[in-house]
């Protein structure tokens, strides 16, 4: 072998390889969702299981008598009411920041395009975000990884926005709560010292060499003021008081009694659960008979009618707004 060809075997080996490892890597990633899944569904059928042998009942009838009881007119009655309004917050929250940091867009021309995407949020929301940039750079020249950008930062603010009504919650209903959410006032506490160091490094305030800043997927968070983060924790807090409401409603419907209290201080804790990714909720699910173990049943079934109604629900929205979505996204192409 020559002398230069010495030189590109190993490059060639390398090149060969990265493939491999990108898909390799792109499998583990699907897969892992499915694998969060089986875990969950594995432990609901083991606990709804034994709580239907100790009313000495088989699982399915057991089950079945759960649906049977509720009031399905009183269900849609609260929870499309719920549905419909988390939809207008949503969208208000990404009209308010794809106007501070990416374009000029009305309210009203982002519905269609935010309804749509959660039927690609069904399985996976990262695909409907990027239906989003997407659209934003069709229509107005948005390069992607800017709105990129502004999703990370909606995601920064909800984990803050969860995690102080997390906290809420846990400093109203301390002692009937469990004693895991003990916790959650040392979280806060790591979370409100690293927003600090958060704010002073965006800022340049300290680490002025560091250059992590300055990459463009952390545009967002360069533009960023501290009353912005403020707004967008405010624009999210009422779907979350809502949804205290619609729950605490809901699971009375199938059988549970809950306080508003208990619940905002579940709450938050389940959605943040909801937010892994995969299939049917299943880690949300899963919370619930956590958090409620002396109704495991019924809260397994709330838990899986509710969270999967409102993303269907939503997906049904989407529907109604798909025609004109696609001509806001593909239309400049055709």
């Amino acid at each position: 072998m020559s002398e230069s060809g010495a030189r590109n075997a190993p490059h060639t080996e390398s090149a060969g390889s990265l493939p491999l490892a990108r898909r390799r890597g792109a499998a583990w990633q699907r897969l892992l969702p499915w694998g969060i899944t089986a875990v969950c569904f594995f432990w609901l059928y083991h606990n709804v299981s034994a709580a239907a042998a100790r009313q000495h009942h088989e699982l399915i009838p057991y089950l079945l008598s759960i649906f049977e009881r509720v009031d399905w007119g009183s269900f849609l009655a609260i929870v499309i009411p719920y549905s419909l309004f988390y939809f207008a917050i949503d969208s208000l929250v990404l009209y308010r920041v794809i106007n501070w940091f990416n374009a000029r867009v009305r309210y009203l021309d982002i519905l269609p395009v935010r309804a749509s995407t959660y039927i690609l949020s069904i399985l996976n929301e990262q695909v409907g975000k990027g239906a989003m940039a997407v659209y934003l750079h069709r229509r107005e020249g948005v390069p992607g990884w800017q709105v990129g950008s502004s999703m990370l930062f909606i995601m920064f603010c909800e984990f803050y926005y969860l995690l102080a009504w997390a906290t809420l919650g846990v400093a109203l209903r301390w002692e009937s709560l469990p004693s895991v959410f003990h916790a959650i006032p040392l979280v806060t506490l790591g979370a409100a010292l690293w927003f600090v160091f958060h704010l002073l490094y965006f800022q340049g305030s300290i680490l002025g060499a560091s250059t992590l800043r300055d990459r463009p997927l952390l545009h967002a968070f360069r533009q960023a003021r501290p009353w912005q983060y403020a707004t967008i924790v405010l624009l999210r807090s009422p779907a979350l008081l809502a949804g205290v409401i619609a729950y605490t409603l809901v699971m009375r419907l199938f059988g549970v009694t809950l306080s508003f209290g208990q619940v905002l201080g579940y709450l938050p804790v389940v959605f943040f659960g909801a937010a892994v990714p995969g299939p049917m909720r299943a880690v949300a699910i899963t919370l619930w008979t956590v958090l409620v173990p002396a109704h495991a049943a019924e809260m397994a079934a709330f838990g899986l009618v509710m969270h999967n109604f409102f993303i269907f629900f939503n997906a049904a929205v989407g529907l109604l707004f798909l025609r004109r979505a696609q001509r806001e996204i593909f239309g400049a192409a055709l």
